[in-house]
């Protein structure tokens, strides 16, 4: 795996992994470290095995976050030797994603992507600006030169196509 696959791994599940560790941990910086301390012991894993595939990388992503985070939970209740209450553990367990809710989604986003690839090049910058990158109006208007009441219309446009196309793909 090269440093270009491992960072477009990194943007691609970074925000999800993060999210997901926010939700078991209640901790914003507990789970920003804890995410990329998942992606550290990924790539390290990668380098010390390079023989070893890894078909489910995202699998492994989460599976290793779980295990940090529980290891968080123990170390939060009172140091490395406590146990962590087995209720804790059970959330943090229940909260993964199964196979089905990840295929469903990949199947989404997927759908999403080429709806958006259907729209005119700006309205997709000014989506991917606002709603991927999270700018603001006045930063997205800002960076590409229009008003922000031009990346209101923009984002309505962007929305309303994505919100049709889904409800035409389902019926």
């Amino acid at each position: 795996m090269t440093k270009k696959d491992l960072k477009g791994l990194f943007l691609a599940h970074q925000r999800e992994v993060h999210a997901f560790l926010h939700r078991k941990l209640r901790d914003r910086e507990a789970a920003a470290d804890l995410t990329q301390e998942t992606f550290l012991r990924f790539a390290a894993f990668r380098a010390d095995n390079p023989a070893v595939t890894i078909t489910h990388e995202r699998s492994y992503i989460y599976r290793t976050a779980h295990n940090l985070a529980v290891d968080y939970l123990r170390q939060e209740r009172g140091g490395p030797t406590e146990r962590a209450d087995d209720l804790q553990i059970a959330q943090v367990a229940d909260e993964m994603p199964s196979p089905e809710a990840v295929v469903s989604g990949r199947d989404e986003l997927d759908a999403i992507r080429a709806a958006l690839l259907e729209l005119p090049e700006r309205t997709r910058q000014v989506f991917a600006l606002a709603r991927l990158e999270g700018l603001i109006y006045q930063d997205v208007a800002d960076r590409l030169g229009i008003s922000t009441s031009s990346v209101q219309k923009h984002l309505m446009v962007a929305t309303r196509h994505v919100m049709l196309r889904r409800r035409r793909e389902r019926n």
